[in-house]
């Protein structure tokens, strides 16, 4: 046999040599929730490990996580029910503890890459990522919105905001609305292709913001599609997106490798709470090995193509010191 693979598996330098795919703090970016009040710390039941803090607690969070190596943030809000309402205005209401926090983070860590999240949902009385009416979402009618929330993040000091949405054509009037407010440094990661996935449970039970009726399939895409993602995906490009993300991750293998296959910009992929939750509760029940699992998981979302890796692991990746 003139070709035997095994001889390059053959001991740990080989193997290492050979590697086509290494991962490293530099690849995570960490999202963290935020709410109000102070000095408290709140353990997600459905996301072990994973905590909302009070912006004091906050703070000290990144700090240890930046000594860690981990460089770049997601940051999301966890917003008082008696403060949503049905056009989502705390959202850019001056001094909310969302803009509050990205203040003190942009200004606490300016050396840390810190992505804002721009969607109605964690401020909606309704749960939903645009304007209701009588059932139904109004697309062109939530894009005002979801453009007061990016001026205000970018006021507060945000230098990347991600637009979660899935609403047609937010991506270029967030871009010219940023542009015109001054803010043309300020760069979109696009959720280009969201799916309408069962694996967000946890997330939403982070936010308390589950839509109060129906379900979000009429905005975010239907799993069973593949070739429409290359839509998504070119129509966030002409809008001046400057990444693509695919959320969820593991279960969208093959998307983040066609987008990165068809485009030029950088492939984003969000390892999302549901995910994260199923590694953890089968490691706490002994089925798996959860350090393995967590490495191997985070490694397929590199190898299909994904640049940048949302994943609450950053930190847990951090402390192993690999990379």
């Amino acid at each position: 046999m003139l070709q035997r693979p095994r001889r390059n598996r053959q001991s740990a330098v080989i193997r290492s040599m050979v590697e086509e795919n290494r991962l490293s703090v530099k690849d995570m970016m960490f999202p963290l929730f935020v709410m109000e009040g102070q000095n408290t710390q709140t353990e997600i039941s459905s996301m072990p490990g994973i905590y909302r803090f009070t912006l004091d607690l906050l703070l000290a969070e990144i700090e240890s996580c930046v000594k860690l190596g981990i460089q770049s943030f997601a940051l999301f809000p966890q917003i008082p029910e008696s403060k949503k309402d049905s056009m989502a205005t705390e959202s850019y209401k001056k001094g909310n503890i969302y803009t509050e926090s990205i203040y003190e983070i942009s200004k606490r860590f300016p050396e840390i890459s810190l992505l804002t999240d721009v969607a109605m949902d964690p401020y909606s009385s309704d749960g939903h990522d645009g304007i209701v009416k009588d059932g139904q979402i109004l697309n062109d009618e939530t894009l005002p919105v979801l453009a007061k929330m990016a001026i205000a993040q970018a006021q507060a000091g945000s230098k990347l905001i991600g637009p979660s949405d899935m609403m047609d054509g937010r991506v270029g009037y967030l871009r010219q609305a940023l542009d015109e407010a001054g803010y043309s440094q300020v760069g979109i990661m696009a959720y280009t292709v969201k799916y309408a996935s069962a694996f967000y449970g946890p997330f939403r039970d982070a936010l308390e913001s589950a839509p109060k009726f129906g379900d979000k399939k009429t905005y975010q895409m239907n799993p069973a599609n593949r070739r429409e993602a290359l839509i998504e995906a070119e129509l966030d490009e002409m809008e001046g997106a400057d990444f693509l993300m695919v959320k969820p991750a593991l279960a969208y293998l093959d998307i983040i490798a066609l987008l990165k296959e068809n485009s030029h910009l950088p492939i984003a992929a969000y390892n999302v709470s549901g995910e994260y939750a199923m590694v953890k509760a089968a490691a706490q029940n002994g089925w798996i090995d959860g350090e393995k699992a967590m490495l191997e998981s985070l490694l397929s979302i590199k190898r299909a193509g994904a640049q940048v890796i949302l994943t609450y692991f950053a930190k847990e990746f951090a402390q192993l010191k690999l990379a």
